[in-house]
């Protein structure tokens, strides 16, 4: 068994570290599973819901209140972990503190525009300035051009970078369990990196909850869903993805050095920058123009079900995760042992979820 950790990347399989990790994800997977029915009979009692409309796939009102399930399941999930075991060392904390605040605010943000509607304008300004929050604690890209500029250039990358991964998973939001689901991939994923390199102690730490709470989301979101993330589960899912991306103090020497960070998230890159090009050639505006233009509505339009959409584009997310591990230099052990563990879990939230369902329609 030790050997088995060695291979797997757990440098010391005798130490705690291993198990708080596994523990963090356990505590926001159940927290989340177990919060959000209090947090949907809630939503519907003071009409926190999506209404049905001629751009949404729901045929009656469905609650838009879980990404605030999900945050309180990944606070709740590090508080817990670092409270049982306190050996962060001071960066590593100022870290974790600063994406859960930027992460807090666009939960915030996301919730009101759900609620109330807010202008595309403000809410791109308070990306922004939680993308500046990151930089502040040097959570950010290390551009090494070799120029006078770099300094100017990292900020410039992290900024972008941060903004256009927050509004990508925002804009995959359109089927159940799609947003989830990839959110949930790519932290398995990215957790596989960060775990090999005890210096990426915060994003090993961050990623093993927010896996753990999107799991706990789907429990209730694959189809037929009860509740969605809204934007406010959308903005923290794609924020903290995108800070905990590159925590390994990512060199940027060319802009193609960009791309194996890029291929954890590349379905939500793609669709997103196809759907900015399309509005743009139709002379519209890409971030108020409503549409079905996205890689889901396509799918939906050539007969694919709801659930067969989902599990079309998990596939996709999965296999780009994988080539972004091997490229990130995972050894084939290493990546398999992740991609099977992935795919258990999702395979066994799925079962759950539609025997459930199976029970509600039979009842």
């Amino acid at each position: 068994m030790t050997e088995f950790l060695k291979a797997i990347g757990i440098a010391n399989p005798a130490g705690t570290g291993w198990l708080a990790v596994a523990f963090t994800f356990v505590v926001a997977w159940v927290v989340t599973w177990r919060f959000i029915p209090r947090v949907r009979q809630f939503a519907l009692k003071v009409g926190w819901a999506d209404q049905p409309n001629a751009r949404r796939l729901n045929k009656e009102p469905l609650p838009n209140a879980g990404g605030l399930a999900i945050f309180a399941g990944v606070v709740a999930a590090l508080v817990i972990a670092t409270s049982l075991r306190p050996i962060l060392i001071q960066e590593v904390q100022v870290q974790v503190l600063a994406i859960l605040l930027g992460g807090a605010i666009l939960v915030l943000v996301g919730f009101v525009d759900d609620q109330f509607g807010l202008p595309p304008l403000f809410r791109l300004l308070v990306q922004f300035l939680c993308a500046l929050l990151l930089v502040a604690v040097d959570i950010r890209f290390q551009a090494a051009f070799g120029t006078a500029l770099d300094p100017f250039w990292g900020v410039v990358l992290t900024i972008f970078w941060v903004m256009g991964i927050t509004n990508a998973i925002n804009l995959m939001d359109g089927v159940d369990g799609l947003a989830g689901g990839i959110a949930f991939i790519t932290a398995m994923s990215l957790l596989a990196v960060s775990a090999q390199n005890p210096q990426w102690a915060a994003a090993t730490l961050v990623l093993s909850a927010l896996a753990g709470a999107a799991l706990g989301f789907l429990r209730h979101n694959f189809h037929p869903s009860k509740i969605i993330m809204g934007d406010a589960g959308a903005y923290f899912f794609g924020y903290v993805l995108a800070a905990t991306a590159f925590l390994g103090n990512l060199k940027l020497t060319t802009v193609f050095a960009l791309v194996p960070t890029a291929l954890f998230l590349l379905l939500p890159i793609l669709d997103t920058t196809q759907v900015f090009v399309r509005r743009i050639l139709r002379r519209q505006n890409p971030m108020s123009t409503p549409g079905k233009d996205h890689i889901h509505h396509r799918l939906l339009a050539r007969g694919f079900s709801q659930r067969r959409t989902t599990l079309t584009l998990w596939g996709v997310t999965l296999a780009a995760n994988l080539l972004a591990m091997a490229v990130q230099g995972l050894s084939p052990l290493v990546i398999l042992v992740s991609a099977s563990g992935t795919t258990l879990l999702l395979g066994f939230t799925v079962w759950r979820r539609l025997s459930a369902a199976w029970k509600e329609s039979a009842a």
